[in-house]
């Protein structure tokens, strides 16, 4: 039977969970509460938070929900990092994270309505950041346009040459 406490923390955990645009299952054991006081730091730089979850809990939070298919991964400790915004960069730290400590484990992460193994995730990281990535489209668009106005500019400049060649021979 469900304690008031535990309906409490269920309902929680599923307002904490709506709107979100990623979530990584992370296993913490053998992180100091000094290590898991950085972390939550470096998540909270990139606009996300970490946060412990007892797995029968969180099962029935993400029942019904786009984050059931992660279900599986909620065995041992486990801590869940909550994002709605940029899941590269909660990547990122993550794997920055995980560099001096490695006791923090990956097991999945839902991004997106995908369900990422822990190679998916370390693939995620190594992506480049929003802004490069919109710098190189930026730049991919920009390339054929620059072409083309190259290429004009030399017709021009060869038919602005004939032209006055022509005159300085009509002069001459």
């Amino acid at each position: 039977m469900a304690t008031a406490a535990k309906v409490e923390t269920v309902e929680a955990l599923r307002q904490r969970l709506s709107g979100v645009r990623s979530a990584v299952l992370t296993e913490y054991r053998g992180l100091t509460v000094s290590q898991l006081a950085e972390l939550r730091r470096q998540l909270k730089a990139v606009s996300a938070e970490y946060t412990v979850v007892k797995n029968t809990l969180a099962r029935r939070a993400i029942q019904d929900s786009s984050l059931a298919g992660v279900s599986p991964y909620l065995t041992g400790p486990t801590g869940m990092v909550l994002a709605r915004r940029d899941a590269a960069a909660v990547a990122k730290a993550l794997q920055t994270f995980q560099r001096g400590n490695p006791a923090l484990q990956i097991k999945a992460a839902y991004v997106e309505g995908t369900i990422l193994p822990p190679e998916g995730v370390r693939a995620l990281a190594d992506l480049p950041s929003r802004e490069v990535l919109l710098g190189q489209v930026v730049g991919a668009f920009q390339a054929p346009i620059a072409g083309l106005v190259a290429t004009m500019e030399g017709l021009l400049r060869g038919l602005v040459s004939v032209v006055d060649q022509i005159r300085a021979k009509r002069e001459g």
